[in-house]
């Protein structure tokens, strides 16, 4: 969870509160990143889940003052309150969120696949964590290249699961097709191409993004103007 190199200077402290029709919740605080980073998937599952949430964005000059890091439980951030809970692990609040939203399958059966899926998509995310902070320059060409067959997996899984046509476990979506949305967009900035050879993986990106309320985000000034990651690389 620590491969992020300097964005974790820029994380904050996240907090989610629930909606209108879910009054008896506490505000939830995040701290964030100014970067997208890995609270991107939270913020995307939770509007299209109707909810709102509060984030507190830390500071550079305050993050290396040194007193903050000491008081989060892993030495880094981002941070998630939500009431009396309070988690460290971008992972863990996507699994609580799921977990309160029936977002983590109908059965345990597909419990257990979306967390194959979701450490599937961690792989691949940390791979394109040392891309952009440790060998950008000289590394990204061979990452490009190889892509395609780090999305082939994605691909297999949709093609068993309806066709393609549903989600990437079962016939609702869930927490682990968010970060995997999520990490695909940010590649197909990196490698606009990168979809080519996997058809259904573009379909189901397309299909997951354009949800009404995703879409609003996504074509939101709030999430636009929010740079992907912390060093201005992508």
């Amino acid at each position: 969870m620590g491969l992020e190199g300097s964005v974790h200077a820029q994380e904050g402290c996240w907090g989610r509160r629930r909606g209108s029709v879910c009054a008896r919740g506490q505000p939830v605080r995040v701290c964030p990143s100014r970067g997208a980073g890995r609270c991107e998937a939270v913020r995307m599952l939770l509007t299209d889940q109707g909810q709102e949430w509060q984030e507190d964005v830390v500071t550079v000059d305050l993050w290396q003052k040194g007193e903050l890091k000491k008081s989060c439980l892993f030495g880094q951030l981002p941070k998630f309150r939500d009431g009396d809970l309070t988690l460290y692990q971008s992972n863990a609040f996507l699994r609580h969120l799921a977990r309160t939203y029936g977002l983590y399958g109908k059965d345990q059966r597909e419990a257990a696949l979306l967390d194959m899926v979701n450490d599937g998509v961690e792989d691949l995310r940390l791979k394109y964590a040392q891309l952009i902070y440790q060998n950008y320059e000289n590394g990204k060409a061979a990452y490009v290249e190889a892509l395609p067959g780090q999305l082939r997996p994605f691909e297999t899984l949709l093609s068993q699961n309806r066709a393609g046509k549903a989600f990437i476990v079962g016939d609702q979506i869930s927490f682990a097709d968010y970060n995997l949305v999520e990490l695909v967009r940010n590649h197909l900035v990196l490698a606009p191409g990168c979809l080519a050879s996997c058809p259904l993986l573009a379909a189901y990106v397309e299909r997951v993004s354009a949800r009404p309320r995703l879409r609003t985000y996504l074509e939101s000034a709030a999430h636009r103007d929010r740079p992907i990651n912390g060093n201005g690389k992508q």
